[in-house]
Protein backbone atom coordinates (compact mmCIF):
# COMPACT_ATOMS: atom_id res chain seq x y z
CA UNK A 1 0.00 0.00 0.00
CA UNK A 2 1.36 3.42 -0.92
CA UNK A 3 1.90 6.25 1.55
CA UNK A 4 -1.00 8.15 0.02
CA UNK A 5 -3.33 5.17 0.42
CA UNK A 6 -2.19 4.59 4.01
CA UNK A 7 -2.98 8.20 5.00
CA UNK A 8 -6.35 8.16 3.23
CA UNK A 9 -7.80 5.12 4.98
CA UNK A 10 -7.95 6.58 8.51
CA UNK A 11 -9.44 9.82 7.22
CA UNK A 12 -12.15 7.93 5.35
CA UNK A 13 -12.89 5.74 8.38
CA UNK A 14 -12.97 8.78 10.67
CA UNK A 15 -15.39 10.56 8.33
CA UNK A 16 -17.73 7.54 8.37
CA UNK A 17 -17.63 7.35 12.18
CA UNK A 18 -18.28 11.10 12.40
CA UNK A 19 -21.24 10.90 9.98
CA UNK A 20 -22.76 8.05 12.02
CA UNK A 21 -22.25 9.96 15.25
CA UNK A 22 -23.81 13.20 13.97
CA UNK A 23 -26.74 11.38 12.39
CA UNK A 24 -27.65 9.83 15.77
CA UNK A 25 -27.54 13.08 17.78
CA UNK A 26 -30.87 14.24 19.32
CA UNK A 27 -30.15 17.76 18.00
CA UNK A 28 -30.02 19.15 14.49
CA UNK A 29 -26.49 20.02 13.37
CA UNK A 30 -25.71 22.13 10.33
CA UNK A 31 -22.79 24.11 8.97
CA UNK A 32 -23.39 27.41 7.18
CA UNK A 33 -21.10 29.77 5.34
CA UNK A 34 -21.03 33.54 5.92
CA UNK A 35 -23.94 33.97 3.49
CA UNK A 36 -26.16 31.52 5.36
CA UNK A 37 -25.78 28.78 2.75
CA UNK A 38 -26.05 25.31 4.33
CA UNK A 39 -22.85 23.36 3.65
CA UNK A 40 -23.74 20.22 5.61
CA UNK A 41 -26.57 19.01 7.83
CA UNK A 42 -27.49 15.88 9.74
CA UNK A 43 -30.86 14.15 9.10
CA UNK A 44 -32.63 15.82 12.05
CA UNK A 45 -31.61 19.29 10.87
CA UNK A 46 -32.82 18.47 7.37
CA UNK A 47 -36.19 17.32 8.74
CA UNK A 48 -36.57 20.45 10.90
CA UNK A 49 -35.63 22.97 8.22
CA UNK A 50 -38.02 24.04 5.50
CA UNK A 51 -38.35 26.67 2.82
CA UNK A 52 -40.50 28.93 5.00
CA UNK A 53 -38.69 31.73 6.82
CA UNK A 54 -38.18 31.02 10.52
CA UNK A 55 -40.08 33.03 13.16
CA UNK A 56 -39.45 33.67 16.82
CA UNK A 57 -41.70 32.19 19.50
CA UNK A 58 -44.14 35.11 19.14
CA UNK A 59 -44.60 34.50 15.40
CA UNK A 60 -42.53 37.51 14.27
CA UNK A 61 -40.14 36.78 11.35
CA UNK A 62 -36.50 36.38 12.30
CA UNK A 63 -33.63 37.80 10.26
CA UNK A 64 -32.62 35.63 7.33
CA UNK A 65 -29.99 32.89 7.65
CA UNK A 66 -27.51 35.16 5.89
CA UNK A 67 -28.17 38.03 8.31
CA UNK A 68 -27.85 35.79 11.39
CA UNK A 69 -24.64 34.18 10.11
CA UNK A 70 -23.18 37.59 9.32
CA UNK A 71 -24.08 38.95 12.76
CA UNK A 72 -22.51 36.01 14.60
CA UNK A 73 -19.30 36.22 12.58
CA UNK A 74 -19.08 40.01 13.02
CA UNK A 75 -19.35 39.81 16.80
CA UNK A 76 -17.40 36.55 17.18
CA UNK A 77 -19.81 35.46 19.93
CA UNK A 78 -22.39 32.63 20.13
CA UNK A 79 -26.07 33.48 19.75
CA UNK A 80 -29.08 31.52 21.05
CA UNK A 81 -32.57 32.18 19.69
CA UNK A 82 -36.03 30.66 20.22
CA UNK A 83 -37.12 29.68 16.73
CA UNK A 84 -40.37 28.40 15.22
CA UNK A 85 -39.66 26.19 12.21
CA UNK A 86 -42.32 24.67 9.94
CA UNK A 87 -42.41 21.42 11.92
CA UNK A 88 -41.10 22.24 15.40
CA UNK A 89 -40.21 24.78 18.06
CA UNK A 90 -36.45 24.81 18.68
CA UNK A 91 -33.63 26.64 20.39
CA UNK A 92 -31.17 27.61 17.65
CA UNK A 93 -27.57 28.00 18.86
CA UNK A 94 -25.19 29.80 16.48
CA UNK A 95 -21.45 29.27 17.07
CA UNK A 96 -18.94 31.23 14.94
CA UNK A 97 -15.97 29.47 13.35
CA UNK A 98 -14.11 32.67 12.59
CA UNK A 99 -11.00 31.05 11.11
CA UNK A 100 -13.13 29.51 8.34
CA UNK A 101 -15.81 32.16 8.01
CA UNK A 102 -18.45 29.57 8.87
CA UNK A 103 -21.15 29.10 11.51
CA UNK A 104 -22.09 25.89 13.32
CA UNK A 105 -25.80 25.79 14.15
CA UNK A 106 -27.38 23.45 16.71
CA UNK A 107 -31.17 23.02 16.64
CA UNK A 108 -32.53 21.70 19.93
CA UNK A 109 -36.23 20.75 19.79
CA UNK A 110 -38.11 22.20 22.76
CA UNK A 111 -39.85 18.89 23.37
CA UNK A 112 -36.39 17.33 23.90
CA UNK A 113 -36.48 18.59 27.51
CA UNK A 114 -34.43 21.71 26.87
CA UNK A 115 -34.87 24.14 29.79
CA UNK A 116 -36.93 27.13 28.71
CA UNK A 117 -34.35 29.46 30.21
CA UNK A 118 -31.47 28.03 28.17
CA UNK A 119 -29.26 30.78 26.87
CA UNK A 120 -31.34 33.61 28.31
CA UNK A 121 -29.03 34.61 31.17
CA UNK A 122 -25.28 35.15 30.94
CA UNK A 123 -23.56 32.69 33.27
CA UNK A 124 -20.77 35.10 34.27
CA UNK A 125 -22.64 38.33 35.02
CA UNK A 126 -26.18 37.07 35.61
CA UNK A 127 -27.42 39.68 33.12
CA UNK A 128 -29.72 38.85 30.22
CA UNK A 129 -27.86 37.24 27.34
CA UNK A 130 -28.24 38.14 23.70
CA UNK A 131 -31.36 36.05 23.10
CA UNK A 132 -33.27 37.88 25.83
CA UNK A 133 -31.79 41.21 24.72
CA UNK A 134 -33.08 40.70 21.18
CA UNK A 135 -36.55 39.94 22.52
CA UNK A 136 -36.52 43.03 24.77
CA UNK A 137 -35.29 45.24 21.92
CA UNK A 138 -37.90 43.84 19.56
CA UNK A 139 -40.67 44.54 22.08
CA UNK A 140 -39.32 48.06 22.64
CA UNK A 141 -39.39 48.72 18.89
CA UNK A 142 -42.96 47.44 18.69
CA UNK A 143 -44.04 49.77 21.49
CA UNK A 144 -42.23 52.69 19.88
CA UNK A 145 -43.99 52.03 16.57
CA UNK A 146 -47.36 51.55 18.24
CA UNK A 147 -47.30 54.41 20.76
CA UNK A 148 -45.23 56.98 18.90
CA UNK A 149 -42.30 56.79 21.33
CA UNK A 150 -38.61 55.99 20.80
CA UNK A 151 -36.28 53.09 21.62
CA UNK A 152 -32.51 53.36 21.94
CA UNK A 153 -29.90 50.62 21.79
CA UNK A 154 -26.56 51.44 23.43
CA UNK A 155 -23.51 49.21 22.91
CA UNK A 156 -20.44 49.42 25.15
CA UNK A 157 -17.23 47.59 24.30
CA UNK A 158 -14.49 47.08 26.90
CA UNK A 159 -11.56 48.10 24.71
CA UNK A 160 -8.78 47.05 27.11
CA UNK A 161 -9.96 43.49 27.86
CA UNK A 162 -7.14 41.86 25.90
CA UNK A 163 -4.55 43.86 27.83
CA UNK A 164 -6.21 43.01 31.16
CA UNK A 165 -6.26 39.30 30.31
CA UNK A 166 -2.56 39.40 29.37
CA UNK A 167 -1.36 41.36 32.39
CA UNK A 168 -3.75 40.19 35.12
CA UNK A 169 -5.06 36.84 33.87
CA UNK A 170 -8.41 35.70 32.56
CA UNK A 171 -9.92 35.38 36.04
CA UNK A 172 -9.28 39.08 36.59
CA UNK A 173 -10.77 39.77 33.19
CA UNK A 174 -13.94 37.94 34.20
CA UNK A 175 -13.96 39.92 37.45
CA UNK A 176 -13.73 43.17 35.47
CA UNK A 177 -16.74 42.21 33.33
CA UNK A 178 -18.72 41.22 36.42
CA UNK A 179 -18.00 44.57 38.10
CA UNK A 180 -18.98 46.54 35.00
CA UNK A 181 -22.20 44.57 34.60
CA UNK A 182 -23.13 45.20 38.24
CA UNK A 183 -22.38 48.93 37.94
CA UNK A 184 -24.54 49.24 34.85
CA UNK A 185 -27.44 47.36 36.43
CA UNK A 186 -27.29 49.39 39.65
CA UNK A 187 -26.59 52.74 38.00
CA UNK A 188 -29.27 52.75 35.29
CA UNK A 189 -33.05 52.94 35.54
CA UNK A 190 -34.87 49.78 36.52
CA UNK A 191 -36.95 49.82 33.33
CA UNK A 192 -33.82 49.70 31.12
CA UNK A 193 -32.57 46.32 29.91
CA UNK A 194 -28.87 45.81 30.66
CA UNK A 195 -27.43 42.75 28.89
CA UNK A 196 -24.16 40.99 28.11
CA UNK A 197 -23.95 41.45 24.36
CA UNK A 198 -20.75 39.62 23.50
CA UNK A 199 -17.43 38.53 24.93
CA UNK A 200 -16.25 42.01 25.93
CA UNK A 201 -19.37 44.08 25.36
CA UNK A 202 -22.63 45.08 26.98
CA UNK A 203 -25.91 46.45 25.64
CA UNK A 204 -28.63 48.65 27.07
CA UNK A 205 -32.16 49.06 25.73
CA UNK A 206 -33.94 52.23 26.82
CA UNK A 207 -37.38 53.56 25.91
CA UNK A 208 -38.17 57.29 26.02
CA UNK A 209 -40.79 59.74 24.82
CA UNK A 210 -38.45 62.04 22.88
CA UNK A 211 -34.82 62.99 22.38
CA UNK A 212 -32.10 60.48 21.58
CA UNK A 213 -29.96 57.82 23.21
CA UNK A 214 -27.05 60.21 23.75
CA UNK A 215 -27.77 60.86 27.44
CA UNK A 216 -28.14 57.12 28.11
CA UNK A 217 -24.90 56.42 26.25
CA UNK A 218 -23.03 59.03 28.29
CA UNK A 219 -24.34 57.53 31.52
CA UNK A 220 -23.27 54.08 30.34
CA UNK A 221 -19.80 55.42 29.53
CA UNK A 222 -19.55 57.09 32.94
CA UNK A 223 -20.49 53.93 34.80
CA UNK A 224 -18.55 51.42 32.72
CA UNK A 225 -15.29 53.35 32.36
CA UNK A 226 -14.64 53.94 36.05
CA UNK A 227 -11.42 52.50 37.45
CA UNK A 228 -11.76 48.97 38.84
CA UNK A 229 -9.49 47.41 41.46
CA UNK A 230 -8.41 43.93 40.41
CA UNK A 231 -6.31 42.48 43.20
CA UNK A 232 -3.28 44.77 43.61
CA UNK A 233 -3.97 46.52 40.29
CA UNK A 234 -6.23 49.43 39.41
CA UNK A 235 -7.56 49.18 35.85
CA UNK A 236 -9.34 51.72 33.64
CA UNK A 237 -11.49 49.60 31.28
CA UNK A 238 -11.27 51.97 28.30
CA UNK A 239 -14.90 51.62 27.16
CA UNK A 240 -16.11 52.59 23.70
CA UNK A 241 -19.81 53.46 23.50
CA UNK A 242 -22.25 54.04 20.64
CA UNK A 243 -26.01 54.38 20.38
CA UNK A 244 -28.86 54.12 17.87
CA UNK A 245 -32.35 55.54 18.38
CA UNK A 246 -35.35 54.29 16.40
CA UNK A 247 -39.04 55.14 16.13
CA UNK A 248 -39.73 51.45 15.66
CA UNK A 249 -39.99 51.50 11.88
CA UNK A 250 -36.54 49.99 11.32
CA UNK A 251 -36.33 46.17 11.53
CA UNK A 252 -34.62 44.65 14.55
CA UNK A 253 -31.60 43.39 12.63
CA UNK A 254 -31.10 46.81 10.98
CA UNK A 255 -30.96 48.56 14.36
CA UNK A 256 -28.39 46.03 15.61
CA UNK A 257 -26.28 46.22 12.44
CA UNK A 258 -26.31 50.04 12.60
CA UNK A 259 -25.16 50.03 16.22
CA UNK A 260 -22.39 47.49 15.53
CA UNK A 261 -21.16 49.55 12.58
CA UNK A 262 -21.01 52.68 14.74
CA UNK A 263 -19.13 50.78 17.44
CA UNK A 264 -16.52 49.63 14.92
CA UNK A 265 -16.24 53.09 13.32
Amino acid sequence: MSTAQTSTVPRTASRAVWDDFVSDLPVGVLLQDENGVVLAANPLAESLLGDARACDDSGAPLPSRAQLASQVLRTGSPLTLPMALPHAQVWAEYHPIESRGQVLVLLRPVQADVPHSAGLLDALTGLPGRALLLDRLDQALIRARTHGTLASLVLADVHRMAAVNRSCGFERGDELLTVIGRRLRQGLRDDYTVARYGGDSFAVVAEHANGSGEAVAERVRELADRTVRLGPDRVRPGVRVCWVTSDGEAPLHSVIANAEERLRG
